[in-house]
């Protein structure tokens, strides 16, 4: 489980410089943006925060999302 305080300052790295990037917690396994739409997996309680990886699931519904999120490979 994520602490909320870190959930607090993550923000989207495609976004950030330009807008907000405010993340969405989803299912307790993906953080959302709000403004582009990239989807960042949250594998054994670390979320992986890499711009190649959000944009693997930009596309994926939310409801498509795998539970659990696989291996970053």
């Amino acid at each position: 489980m994520l602490d909320q305080e870190l959930l607090d300052i993550l923000r989207c790295p495609a976004c950030v410089r330009e807008k907000d990037g405010l993340l969405d917690f989803h299912r307790q396994a993906w953080l959302v943006c709000k403004d582009c739409g990239r989807k960042y997996p949250v594998v054994d309680d670390i979320p992986v925060m890499l711009i190649s990886e959000g944009d693997k699931w930009v596309n994926v519904a939310l409801q498509d999302l795998p539970l659990p999120p696989p291996p970053v490979k």
